[in-house]
């Protein structure tokens, strides 16, 4: 080990710091926004512009390495984002919440962003290679418990303060929470993360050539052979699912005088955080263990199908506004399900077409493009529902998968690639 402290001390906690920032800036927000009569108009446009710094996040990567450690960006960024959450905790019961809220969940994002970078890197320095193996599975468990918490138990916990107190306040208790939890991150890991010698900032006699090899691994990416058709997917495998998204909570929690389903915060919470994640959670590893036995070649229709025809669900729900949560929690299961599955083909082909010299670098700005990709619509999804009321905007989503079924039919896929290796074997061709 490079480290007398063990990983269990400190992986599972990181990992769930990560996770948490982002799913407050990617779903909670917008939750919180509709219950506090934010149009969906805004809310769509706004909170799909802080998916921003993940998008751009590549690009400034290398000053990660170039000033500090790791180590210390894990710890001050975890501060950061105690005091993005504080202050979002603090200016909902202001006048212009709305811009003020917005400007610090810019100082979350941001530093969401950059603790990932730090903490990815971190985890490849603190650990040696067949550590990195075994805790892997860890990293995304917890991660992805962070997820639960988040869409889950922290929006429960909202509804909760909604019915004992008032909305403004019940938003700013639980976000005040979620504040002092990072601050116990930050006291946490700045004494239990271990100091790995290898840990250390970019000389400044190479600082210059670090942005120099930088910026020509970013041109690098742009050479590799069908990289139009490629980003043409990565742009427009979700371009439904991308809609959906920013629509799909402010529907539940919508009046019935305006199309939507009228449930509480609370109920929200356990649709998504329990029922909606357990079945995201499957539908990806049943995704990964076709892909194991078949190849992603194979099963990249397929998984398209799978991620795109469960939509309809909304399109159902909105038309016949059912009152059982039996009959919402299962439509939403099925569409997550689906979800679930058919990302993991969209992930699987970042890894495919990353694969080379700079594959780590490459991967991180095909995450930038997927982030974009869910961005750009998620803008403009919100206007186009307000025009068009729920129906019609659903129907609308399911049109938009038609343009990822044509992508799909033009990209080149090893067909081995993905496929569990017995024995060496030859690789297959390209069709």
């Amino acid at each position: 080990m490079k480290s007398n402290t063990t990983p269990w001390s400190w992986v599972p906690s990181l990992y769930f710091a990560q996770g948490l920032p982002y799913v407050m800036v990617m779903t909670v927000s917008v939750i919180m926004y509709k219950r506090l009569e934010v149009s969906n108009t805004d809310i769509a446009l706004y909170t799909s512009w802080l998916y921003l710094p993940w998008v751009i996040k590549p690009l400034w990567s290398p000053f990660v390495d170039l000033l500090k450690t790791k180590r210390w960006w894990i710890i001050v960024m975890q501060l950061m984002v105690g005091a993005g959450l504080a202050g979002v905790a603090l200016t909902i019961p202001t006048e212009p919440f709305f811009q003020y809220t917005l400007a610090f969940f810019w100082l979350l994002a941001f530093s969401s962003a950059t603790h990932d970078i730090a903490a990815d890197g971190f985890y490849m320095l603190a650990l040696e290679e067949h550590e990195q193996s075994v805790f892997v599975g860890i990293r995304s468990t917890f991660y992805r418990v962070a997820m639960i918490a988040g869409q889950g138990l922290l929006v429960v916990v909202a509804g909760y303060f909604e019915n004992t107190t008032n909305i403004q306040t019940a938003w700013s208790i639980t976000f005040g929470i979620l504040a002092l939890t990072f601050v116990l991150f930050h006291l946490y890991h700045l004494f239990l993360l271990p100091r790995p010698a290898t840990d250390l900032p970019v000389g400044h006699n190479s600082s210059r050539d670090l942005i120099r090899d930088s910026w020509q691994t970013v041109l690098s990416y742009f050479d590799k052979p069908g990289i139009g058709t490629a980003l043409a997917f990565l742009l427009l495998y979700r371009l439904g699912e991308a809609q959906l998204v920013k629509l799909a909570s402010p529907f539940l929690l919508d009046k019935t005088e305006v199309g939507g389903l009228a449930l509480e915060t609370g109920t929200v919470g356990i649709i998504y955080g329990t029922v909606g994640i357990v079945a995201l959670t499957i539908g990806g590893i049943l995704g990964g263990i076709v892909i194991a036995r078949r190849g992603l070649k194979y099963w990249l229709l397929p998984m398209a199908i799978a991620m795109n025809l469960p939509n309809l669900v909304y399109v159902y729900l909105a038309h016949a506004l059912p009152e059982s949560i039996w009959l919402i929690s299962s439509a939403v299961a099925v569409e997550q399900l689906g979800y679930g599955f058919g990302f993991t083909a969209y992930v699987m082909f970042m890894i495919y077409f990353s694969e080379g010299k700079n594959k780590t670098a490459h991967y991180a700005i095909s995450t930038g493009f997927m982030a974009m990709g869910m961005m750009l619509p998620g803008m403009i999804s919100g206007w186009i529902q307000e025009m068009t009321g729920y129906g019609n905007f659903f129907i609308w989503v399911v049109l938009c998968t038609i343009p990822g079924f044509f992508i799909i039919r033009h990209l080149k896929i090893d067909r081995a690639f993905g496929v569990k290796k017995k024995g060496m074997g030859e690789k297959g061709e390209k069709g």
